[in-house]
Formats: C-alpha cells, sequence, structure tokens
C-alpha cells in the first residue's frame, strides 16, 4: 500500500476518519477560497452587476457539478466496496467503465450549455445589467465542464481507494494557478488579452485542465494499481452491470444535488427579484456558507468512503461506530465554524464588498437568520452518507425532496407575501429541521443496511 492510501477498515474509527477527512476538507477549502478570491476580484474591479452575474452562473456550475457527484459518487463507492473485498479486477472495470461514460456525458452536456447559456439565464430571471457578464463567464465555464468532470472523477476515485492525500495536493496546484491567473487575464496583465469577468472563467479552466493532467502524469509516474496500463484498455470497454449500478445507484445520488441546486437556482430567482444589492448580499453570505457545510461535507465524504470498504470487507460491527463519531466530529467542528465566522461576519464580509455598501448590513442579516441551521444539516450529510455508502440511495432522495421542494421552497414563495425577504432567510432553518428529522427516522428504522451497491447475482456475473 502507498503512502497517501489507508486502510479504512483497522485502527480507531475516529483517528481513521479525522485523518482521512482532514484532506477532504483541505480540498473544500481551497475549492471554497479560490471561488471567494475570484469573486473579490470580481466584485471590488468589475462592480455589482458582474458580481451578480457571477452568483448567477455558480448556481448553474452548482447544477452541472450535481449532475456528476452522484455518479461519481457510485464510483467511489464501488471502487470502495471492491478495494475492502480485495477484488482489484472489480475495481478496475469500475474505472474503466466510469471513465468512458464521464467522457461521453460531459462532452454533450458542454455543447449543449455553450449554446443554451442565454436561455439558462432568462428562465432564472438574471437582472438585465448582469446579464453580459454572466452569458461571458458561463459559456467558457462549459467549455470547461469535461475537465471538471474527468478531474472530479479521478479524485473520488483516489478517495475510493483510501487516499485523499493526493486529490489535496492537486487541488492546491490548481487553485494556486486559479489564482495567480485570475487578475493576469480579466486586467490583460502583461502579453495577455484583457477578458474581463471572461478571464476569470477562463482562469478556472486552464488551472482545472493543468491540474488534470499532471495528476495523470504524476499517477502514471507512481504506478498507480487502478491507472490503465495499454495492456489493460480493454477495460474502457463499458461493463453493462458496473454502468448500470452507475446510473441506478448513481442517479438517484446526482439527483440528490440536483434538487439541492435546483432549488438553489429557484431560490436565488426569488431573491433576483429584490434587485442587485440583495442578490449580492445573497451571493456573498452564499460564499460564507460554503465555508460552513464544509466540515460536514469532508466528514460526508469520509464515511462514505470507510463505510463502503467496511460493507465490502464484511465489517458491519464498525459502521455504526463510523456514523456516530461523524455525527460528533460535525456537532463540534460546523458549530465552532458557524460561530467564529458570525463573530468575525463584518470583517469577512468587508473582503467582498465596500464598506459603505447597502449589501454588508443586508449579508449579515442573512447569516444570522441561517447559520447556525447548517449544523442541523450537516448531520443528515453524515447519515446519507451511511446509508448511501450501502447502496440505499432512494431514501436520501425522497428526504431531500420533501425538505426542499416542499417544505423550503414552498415556505418561502408563500410566505414572502407576509414576511417579505424574511421569508426566504427562514426557509433554510425549516428546511434543515425537517431534513434532520426524516434523516434520523430513517437511519434508525429504515432498511438500508440490507441494501446492495451490486446485487450478488450481477456481482457473479462481473466477475466472470
Amino acid at each position: 500500500m502507498s503512502r497517501s492510501r489507508m486502510n479504512l477498515t483497522t485502527g480507531p474509527v475516529g483517528r481513521t476518519l479525522f485523518m482521512f477527512s482532514l484532506p477532504v476538507l483541505g480540498s473544500n477549502v481551497l475549492q471554497s477560497l479560490n471561488a471567494s478570491i475570484n469573486s473579490m476580484w470580481v466584485g471590488h474591479y468589475l462592480g455589482e452587476a458582474a458580481l451578480t452575474a457571477t452568483s448567477n452562473a455558480n448556481i448553474v456550475l452548482f447544477f452541472l457539478l450535481g449532475v456528476v457527484f452522484g455518479l461519481s459518487m457510485a464510483n467511489t463507492i464501488l471502487v470502495g466496496q471492491a478495494v475492502g473485498a480485495r477484488n482489484m479486477d472489480q475495481a478496475r472495470r469500475v474505472v474503466g467503465t466510469s471513465a468512458t461514460f464521464f467522457i461521453i456525458v460531459s462532452v454533450l452536456l458542454a455543447l449543449a450549455g455553450v449554446i443554451l447559456t442565454p436561455h439558462i439565464l432568462d428562465a432564472m430571471g438574471t437582472p438585465a445589467d448582469a446579464r453580459p457578464y454572466a452569458v461571458a463567464y458561463l459559456r467558457v465555464i462549459f467549455i470547461a465542464v469535461p475537465f471538471m468532470y474527468l478531474y472530479n472523477v479521478m479524485m473520488m476515485t483516489l478517495r475510493g481507494t483510501g487516499d485523499s492525500r493526493t486529490p489535496f495536493w492537486f487541488m492546491l496546484f490548481s487553485v494556486i494557478t486559479d489564482i495567480v491567473l485570475n487578475p493576469v487575464l480579466i486586467f490583460g496583465w502583461g502579453p495577455f488579452p484583457k477578458l474581463g469577468i471572461a478571464g476569470s472563467a477562463a482562469a478556472t479552466l486552464i488551472a482545472q485542465s493543468t491540474s488534470l493532467i499532471a495528476m495523470m502524469w504524476f499517477l502514471k509516474r507512481r504506478k498507480y494499481f487502478l491507472l490503465l496500463g495499454r495492456h489493460e484498455l480493454h477495460y474502457l470497454k463499458p461493463d453493462p452491470v458496473i454502468l448500470r449500478s452507475l446510473i441506478f445507484k448513481g442517479l438517484p445520488m446526482g439527483l440528490q444535488m440536483l434538487v439541492i441546486s435546483s432549488s438553489a437556482i429557484v431560490m436565488i430567482s426569488l431573491v433576483n427579484a429584490h434587485g442587485s444589492t440583495v442578490t449580492a448580499a445573497y451571493g456573498v453570505a452564499s460564499q460564507l456558507w460554503n465555508y460552513i457545510q464544509m466540515p460536514a461535507l469532508a466528514l460526508g465524504a469520509g464515511v462514505s468512503s470507510m463505510v463502503a470498504q467496511n460493507v465490502g470487507a464484511g465489517l458491519w460491527d464498525r459502521v455504526s461506530r463510523i456514523t456516530r463519531v461523524g455525527v460528533l466530529f460535525n456537532f463540534l467542528m460546523t458549530g465552532t465554524l458557524v460561530a467564529v465566522l458570525l463573530v468575525l461576519d463584518r470583517l469577512v464580509l468587508g473582503l467582498f464588498l465596500p464598506d459603505d455598501a447597502n449589501a454588508i448590513s443586508i449579508a449579515r442579516h442573512i447569516d444570522w437568520t441561517v447559520a447556525w441551521s447548517f449544523i442541523l444539516f450537516g448531520v443528515t450529510i453524515v447519515l446519507f452518507a451511511t446509508v448511501r455508502a450501502t447502496g440505499a440511495v432512494m431514501p436520501p432522495l425522497v428526504i431531500l425532496v420533501i425538505s426542499m421542494w416542499l417544505t423550503r421552497l414552498p415556505f418561502a414563495s408563500h410566505m414572502e407575501r407576509y414576511m417579505g425577504q424574511e421569508a426566504i432567510w427562514w426557509s433554510f432553518p425549516v428546511g434543515s429541521v425537517v431534513s434532520i428529522t426524516l434523516a434520523l427516522l430513517y437511519y434508525r428504522f429504515g432498511g438500508w443496511r440490507k441494501a446492495r451497491m451490486v446485487t450478488p447475482t450481477a456481482q457473479v456475473v462481473a466477475a466472470k
């Protein structure tokens, strides 16, 4: 086993989960730090309309990444279960099938997105002053989608094998590249052209593609055991059994992210109706929420990988311990982060918006209303991570639909006539209370322990 890989089926649960999740948390911090710095350049030098444009475009980007999340999570779980069972041939089949499938899907999405960008932004109700910026920014992001997708799949595969450190180092490389290139391409420093807001998206495109190529080269030099050589290219032919599992297990997990991202699109449409100042405040507050959710998301990734390997190894006694430790860590880490960010909110918000901007006071109010609810949602994330890792993918989807589409959005929409903007902000805590309640009930009484990613019969067929 390489120094970067951890055996997730042995050792103290708390220490193993923490050490595995820490690089994932670092990667999440880097991603959001990258987005925040990009927003600072745009907000301070291109104006509130441009910042509103990136807020709208980033919602679409989250939607696009939601498409790939579930499928790549299914890939992680399948790889983790195969590695836990010491079935390396099955793991290679998963990697080959996933790579081919994701390349095809990402190229089709990129082509459709470039063509449909204006229509997407119109459907979101993007403010007129922000629309030209958003079109220029989002089209470049669509071009970057194939690189983002394959990069994401490679990182999720590594995590499935127990390696969360290698993805962190290449994420660091990508973020540094993006941060350096942002002002260069926005303002046209030196020999580079002045691209304006499109330069910010172009920096992301260059950083993601360069980091992907560098990671592939690194894995080849290290002779990574799941990197397919020229004599193993037959694994790239999609395996019907694995492809079926990727789609039918991954699609509900992807739909979970799409439920979140699509509800965010509807939510920002409600926010857009209050003008660019409120939208800019909401966009900046959302940046802080990204940080608040990071510990829970990292713990969720760690719990999924650990549970998957332990399920593959048949070590069910460790699964409940992993979940309990994950929930405890969430309360400690997310709770601490919420407290720190709320105490320092004026200072942090001032990094994105001018000190005299009306948007700062709006953003502060939004944060104090919403931020604490992410502690509850963090528990939901950990519980979902456990049950999904066994193959129980539909109940979390149903719970999210109920908490977001049947609770949060109707509350925001219908109560807005009585509460004004307050209804939008309070819809977040209301939705979080519903989601944690349903998640706890399913974890306690549901049949997730009997779920499987691949049926026993299908496993036999795949092995042949």
